[in-house]
């Protein structure tokens, strides 16, 4: 690799750094491409991204931004997913754990504070943050449907009294 290409990739890192809610750090021990891609794929359908990266060059790319401090993560084979949205990330990547014994979840960082590996599996648990906005208008809305039942069922009452 150039180290024009170097620096390109320390700065696309370096953006993702700074600009992602969660990175986690899985360890790759030794994942087929088919098996790759299937990640890959899982992943972007929760919204995330995943990336492979040499570790020398993500510890450059972690100097100054919110991440900083999982650099001691990257030990070995390692990749990194990240989204903006908290849950994303820890999804797709734990369902691979949980299905494959090469892959494992090391930890990661969620807004500038480093998490273990327990914690992103617990966050993959949690319902996203569409779900939850779903819900909450569900139980918005719930009451007021209610609502209008009775104001329709008073309404009724009253015609027939009349």
């Amino acid at each position: 690799m150039k180290r024009e290409e170097k620096q390109q990739l320390i700065s696309e890192m370096k953006d993702v750094f700074n600009s992602s809610a969660l990175v986690v750090v899985v360890l790759n021990k030794g994942l087929t491409m088919a098996e790759t891609t299937e990640l890959r794929n899982n992943v972007r359908k929760d919204g995330a991204s995943y990336r492979v990266a040499k570790n020398r060059l993500a510890k450059l790319a972690l100097a100054g931004t919110p991440c900083e401090s999982m650099a001691d993560l990257l030990v070995g084979p390692t990749a990194i997913a990240y989204s903006e949205d908290a849950i994303a990330a820890s999804r797709a990547v734990v369902k691979m754990a949980k299905d494959n014994d090469r892959f494992e979840v090391v930890g990661g960082i969620m807004n500038g504070q480093k998490v273990d590996a327990k914690m992103i599996h617990n966050l993959a648990s949690l319902p996203s943050l569409d779900e939850l906005r779903g819900k909450i208008i569900g139980l918005l809305q719930a009451p007021g449907g209610q609502l209008a039942r009775l104001a329709k069922a008073y309404s009724e009452k009253e015609q027939a009294a009349a």
